[in-house]
């Protein structure tokens, strides 16, 4: 864990607490290969390699237009009707763009993220989002969990809490050609894998009783777990299956 300058100790020292890291001034590299983190004047950094990435949802802000939202694929997917102020789970929740979608269509949302790395990226572009006009509004429909989505959603099946959406995005599966993943996706893989255990997340999104679950794939991509949705949602660089479970008895 590093820190530019004096003036980002504090930020810092607070992050490497709650990941329980070695603050380090100065930038990162020195310690040799992998990956590291950097907290500067513009936030935390995952650094690896000459690649470094942040949480930013600026550069989503003209997708969260009225008629551009209207376009998305997620949107046309996760929309549900009758209801004022929709609840969706998004329990994969990486670097919540998706969830932020979601949050600008009038979801209520809560994110979950295992990896304890991700999630500190993920609060620092809430709290960065929090004083930008244009985001700000929507964030605080954001709220951030750190833990196990499936335990927890096993826990709301129990306590009778139904949610509206579960939004499922294990990341596309390894095969994918590197060459087609993002710059800012290739230091986050490192830390985080595809999901492995996709039949449990299924299960415990399927237990928690929603409208729909939805889950984000590759266009010719299988179905996550084996299972044939409904119906999809296709583009040219990515498929949104949904699930409607069936009512209970």
């Amino acid at each position: 864990m590093h820190f530019a300058s004096e003036s980002c100790r504090t930020a810092a020292e607070e992050v490497a607490s709650r990941l329980g890291s070695r603050l380090v001034f100065g930038a990162p590299g020195d310690e040799g290969p992998g990956t590291s983190l950097l907290v500067d004047e513009s936030g935390l950094w995952l650094c690896g390699d000459g690649l470094r990435t942040q949480g930013d949802f600026t550069r989503l802000i003209p997708r969260l237009r009225p008629r551009a939202l209207a376009r998305e694929l997620l949107v046309k997917a996760a929309r549900v009707k009758g209801v004022e102020r929709p609840r969706a789970i998004d329990a994969t929740a990486g670097l919540g763009e998706d969830s932020l979608l979601l949050a600008a269509t009038g979801f209520e949302v809560e994110l979950y993220e295992r990896d304890p790395v991700i999630c500190e990226l993920l609060r620092d572009a809430l709290l960065r989002a929090e004083s930008q006009a244009g985001l700000a509004p929507f964030v605080a429909h954001m709220h951030l969990h750190e833990g196990d989505s499936a335990a927890a959603l096993r826990a709301l099946a129990m306590g009778g809490v139904r949610p509206d959406v579960v939004f499922l995005d294990p990341m596309f599966p390894a095969r994918q050609k590197s060459a087609l993943v993002k710059k800012k996706f290739q230091l986050i893989h490192r830390i985080e894998a595809p999901a492995s255990d996709e039949d449990e997340l299924l299960a415990a999104a399927l237990a928690a009783r929603p409208r729909k679950v939805v889950i984000k794939r590759p266009p010719k991509g299988p179905f996550l777990a084996g299972r044939k949705p409904g119906h999809s949602v296709v583009g040219k660089a990515v498929r949104y299956d949904v699930i409607v479970p069936p009512p209970q008895a």
